[in-house]
């Protein structure tokens, strides 16, 4: 199973993943970075299983960050 990896302190603001694919993200009021949606934090690392059926959009979304901070694995 895909899974993203999201490296949040690492985020500029941009909101492309967000634009990308509104159903995973989010963005903060709080400090205008992106929220990944159902996913687990582990020390800076947000990870995030997703179906097959989503990983070619998954990795559209991670190939546009501009500070590639999203990863499929």
């Amino acid at each position: 199973m895909p899974t993203i990896i999201y490296y949040r302190n690492k985020c500029i603001g941009c909101g492309i993943c967000f634009e990308m694919q509104p159903e995973l993200w989010r963005l903060s009021k709080k400090d205008g970075k992106v929220t990944l949606l159902w996913s687990v934090a582990k020390k800076d690392l947000f990870i995030l299983p997703v179906n097959k059926d989503l990983e070619q959009q998954c990795r559209e979304v991670a190939n546009a960050c501009p500070v590639k901070i999203i990863k499929i694995s």
